[in-house]
């Protein structure tokens, strides 16, 4: 199977997006990306919802429907949010020259969130107020963000698209900017789509325990569109614990009229579970990396989702997670979760045990080694976990009899630099491993992607993958090994995939041993020759400065 090529692809559209990050981040002063990330997700949300309402409002006064105009229910019934005048972008775009600007904007998002149920705790509270900022600049941030509307008109889309767009682009610009501290709220979205193209959320519950600003929900639901499939038929849980991340899920679902159960208010997942009875069909997380101190030592230690495994340790709360995640899944769930490459190997503090007690219950059906630097704000290696709670085989589904065997990928070669620092898996990649895992599971729907994904860059590696998916699932050294337990065994429990698919084969490239080796020593011999002149050199000179033997 050929590995699949890295060159970057590009997306002509994406222009627009660049434009209004420029024109916005010129304005944003002495205010550090942590903040001005709400000032500016705040306003495109208020532009949106205001464009939302306007268009509903004038569609009840061009069907005669005047008397109701200020009626929320004749808002709500069309998933549109009711804003009374005061907190309207129309408002707002008037009067954004006055000195208390901010003080408006403050009220308007009040104002928009007191009159909306769902909207309850997903604004900002008072924010443009407390920073201070320039009014001259929060105007100038202002007529920026009112172009939306011109570029929405200019590239064809729908405003709902764009807006979604100019959200995603924003959230990932700014969780580059951020650093370390941007890995709270967003996960880079090559990552969630080799998830979501993994687990297919075609229809039941999704949940994500720690969610940070939704992407995993927004790739989800997009999954389901290049599908074919209906939205109608997934319903969305999550939590965050850090408050200002929380809104800004809320308004991530928001901007694209997703609706979804994030809980009351932020929480931590281990100490305030607010979905304690979920049990989902599809998990996908990314949690934080070795969270360190998650609970004291006398805390949750008879917790019912350690039942089966052990306590985890406090030190460390990567297998706190998977055993969390474990107990939401559904009797035929299925989670797909982004953790440290520790994870696979680690016996520090018992997590080696409850790891080996979750093979020995086979809910691992899959371990993908990542490239490195696919994360803005850590170099830690990460890999991807798959578990299943059932991988008997299904008829109707079509899938192949997989108990007592895991499946290893290595993906460390693959990805395209998209910056100097940064790397992305392309489209090409996440198809490519996808395929590879439901050809393992046996789905021949695997092999029909293989072959769309050939059709549109007829000049792919992805062409010469047909044959080998068409055939059925093969071990290919260096890259995929169908493990059973006894080999996981056999290697202490560890799920480090280089472990089992070796090295890849060296292609012969037909010049004869005996050629080569000539070849070889007689470069040798004219490097040691080479090697002897420049001793010589060096030994001259020295003897020249009065440091000879």
């Amino acid at each position: 199977m050929a590995t699949p090529k890295t060159t970057k692809s590009t997306d002509k559209s994406k222009g627009f997006e660049e434009t209004l990050w420029d024109a916005a981040n010129k304005l944003r002063g002495s205010v550090e990306s942590a903040e001005y990330k709400h000032i500016v997700l705040s306003l495109i949300f208020l532009k949106f919802i205001s464009d939302k309402f306007e268009t509903q409002r004038s569609k009840l006064m061009d069907n005669g429907m005047g008397d109701y105009v200020d009626m929320v229910e004749f808002y709500a019934k069309d998933n549109v949010f009711y804003l009374p005048e005061d907190a309207r972008w129309s408002f707002i775009q008037k009067q954004a020259k006055q000195d208390d600007i901010a003080v408006k904007i403050d009220t308007a998002l009040h104002t928009v969130e007191k009159n909306n149920v769902s909207l309850k705790g997903a604004l900002p509270d008072n924010y443009f107020s407390r920073l201070g900022l320039d009014s001259s600049k929060l105007a100038a941030l202002i007529d920026t963000i009112n172009n939306i509307e011109t570029l929405a008109n200019e590239c064809e889309m729908t405003q709902e698209d764009l807006v979604g767009r100019v959200y995603e682009y924003f959230l990932g610009k700014f969780a580059a900017n951020e650093g370390k501290g941007g890995g709270e709220f967003y996960t880079p979205k090559s990552i969630v789509a080799l998830i979501a193209e993994m687990i297919e959320p075609y229809k039941g519950k999704i949940y994500d325990p720690c969610c940070g600003s939704g992407g995993m929900f927004v790739q989800s639901l997009k999954f389901i569109d290049s599908h074919n499939g209906n939205k109608k038929d997934i319903s969305i849980y999550g939590q965050e614990y850090t408050n200002t991340t929380y809104k800004l899920a809320k308004m991530n679902l928001a901007v694209r009229g997703i609706s979804g159960n994030l809980g009351d208010v932020a929480g931590d997942s281990f100490f305030k579970d607010q979905h304690p009875d979920l049990k989902a069909d599809y998990i996908m997380a990314n949690p934080p990396f070795n969270q360190k101190q998650w609970r004291a030592e006398n805390e949750l230690v008879d917790d019912p989702r350690w039942a089966g495994f052990d306590v985890p340790p406090t030190g460390n709360a990567n297998y706190a997670w998977i055993m969390h995640m474990i107990s939401k899944l559904s009797e035929h769930g299925t989670a797909g979760f982004v953790l440290a490459n520790g994870s696979m190997s680690s016996n520090t503090s018992g997590e080696g045990a409850i790891r080996q007690k979750i093979l020995e219950n086979d809910l691992v059906d899959c371990m993908i080694a990542l490239p490195g630097q696919l994360f803005y704000t850590t170099q830690i290696p990460v890999c991807l976990w798959f578990i299943a709670k059932n991988k008997k085989q299904d008829p109707q589904k079509g899938f192949r009899n997989r108990e007592g065997e895991t499946l290893f990928i290595d993906a460390r070669q693959m990805g395209s630099m998209i910056s100097r620092t940064n790397k992305e898996l392309t489209n090409e990649d996440i198809a490519h491993v996808a395929a590879t895992y439901h050809t393992w599971r046996g789905e021949n729907k695997a092999i029909a992607d293989v072959q769309i994904d050939a059709q549109i860059d007829t000049q792919s590696d992805s062409k010469a993958d047909i044959n080998v998916h068409a055939k059925g699932y093969q071990d290919i050294a260096g890259y995929c090994k169908s493990a059973t337990l006894e080999e996981i065994k056999s290697n202490d429990y560890v799920l480090t995939p280089g472990r089992y698919v070796g090295a890849a084969d060296i292609e012969d490239d037909g010049i004869a041993f005996e050629t080569k080796m000539t070849e070889l020593s007689q470069t040798l011999y004219s490097q040691m020759s080479q090697a002897e002149e420049l001793d010589q050199a060096i030994r001259h000179n020295l003897e020249a400065l009065g440091y000879g033997e």
